[in-house]
């Protein structure tokens, strides 16, 4: 294992000197307990933990924080997975069980927080890997991240598939209070099928869809990423209607797609994994990418269409900072009421996606 090799460049990429952390500030430890079984963890004490987004990437924010690397979420398809080769490890199974956790992350980013070379600049999570995932509920991270963010009013967003952000809820309602927080939780299908071979160390979807809609109903909006969209596996149009139905029952104030992309690292466990449970799909994957990482235009736009009339047809729709929408779905039709009933109160209004 090449921990020297983890270094910080300014442009994003790997660079040969400034690492991140040395060898010598490394602990391994694995627990004997069900839920961390074959899982080993490598313990850092980082040099840095706000990161600047890479300049070409197609990601809307420019800085983050990452507590892990590596995910016992296990998702075949998780970009992330090349990260793991900058230090010698497997992106295939290694990625889902040799789990690197910097122990002094909240720490580091009050520090980092009260630079004056800092401009309160938003900061994103669980972008490249989830900061809920299992590893989350030993180490405890995040709610000295949040704590931080919140004391000193720095805008932030969080990303997860993990039920354990709820554990956090009142840490997340203070810092609501003070600044702008935005939640998204990612359920890109509900088939239980596809979710227990594609995703199979992560909480069922219908889990997560509970922690949209106790977020929205303590006043913090949520929106949904719907991803990953699978070809040929999870885009069937009535699929896609079963998903956007169910988040718009849990009161998610959006709903936004995103086709599954296949980058070098990801591309080759996923595709192994498709030879081994599809096999028949296997060259209909090569033909659909094989242009690169992302599905064709053409493709995403038809996605993108049919989860936007979806979302307009079940009323979801944007919500303002702060004014999270509960949307529920209509009710059968009542019988008549009678002449002297009072008038009832209008339905919830039909809101369209941006």
């Amino acid at each position: 294992m090449r921990w020297e090799n983890l270094t910080a460049d300014p442009a994003g990429g790997p660079a040969r000197d400034a690492a991140l952390f040395g060898a010598d500030t490394v602990t391994t430890r694995t627990f004997d307990t069900p839920e961390f079984r074959g899982i080993t963890f490598h313990e850092v004490r980082a040099r840095s933990i706000v990161n600047r987004v890479p300049g070409a990437s197609r990601m809307p924010f420019e800085w983050t924080v990452n507590p892990y690397r590596g995910c016992s979420h296990a998702c075949v398809y998780c970009f992330a997975r090349k990260t793991h080769s900058y230090l010698d490890l497997d992106t295939g199974l290694g990625f889902d069980s040799q789990i690197v956790v910097k122990v002094n992350a909240p720490e580091l980013l009050r520090r980092q927080l009260a630079s004056p070379r800092w401009h309160g600049e938003h900061i994103a999570m669980g972008t490249n890997v989830d900061c809920y995932q299992r590893a989350e509920g030993r180490y405890r991270l995040m709610p000295g991240i949040i704590a931080a963010l919140r004391d000193h009013a720095n805008p932030f967003s969080i990303l997860t598939k993990g039920t354990l952000v709820l554990r956090d809820l009142d840490l997340l309602k203070q810092a609501s209070e003070v600044t702008d927080v935005g939640i998204s939780v990612s359920v890109g299908f509900t088939d239980t099928e596809l979710w227990r071979t594609v995703e199979p160390g992560t909480p069922a979807p219908e889990r997560r869809l509970d922690v949209v809609r106790t977020l929205t109903d303590h006043g913090i909006g949520c929106g949904v990423l719907m991803a990953p969209v699978i070809p040929f596996l999870g885009d069937h149009p009535a699929q896609l209607r079963a998903t956007v139905q169910a988040v718009a029952a849990s009161g998610a104030t959006s709903v936004t797609p995103l086709v599954l992309h296949l980058r070098p690292g990801a591309r080759e466990w996923f595709m192994a994994w498709l030879e081994h449970h599809h096999p028949y799909l296997v060259r209909r994957y090569e033909r659909l990418y094989a242009e690169g990482a992302y599905a064709p235009k053409w493709y995403q736009r038809r996605i993108t269409r049919q989860v936007h009339e979806l979302a307009q047809e079940y009323g979801i729709g944007p919500a303002r900072a702060g004014m999270p929408r509960r949307i529920t779905l209509p009710e059968p039709a009542a019988a008549p009421a009678p002449a002297a009933q009072a008038p009832t109160a209008p339905g919830p209004t039909q809101l369209t996606l941006l």
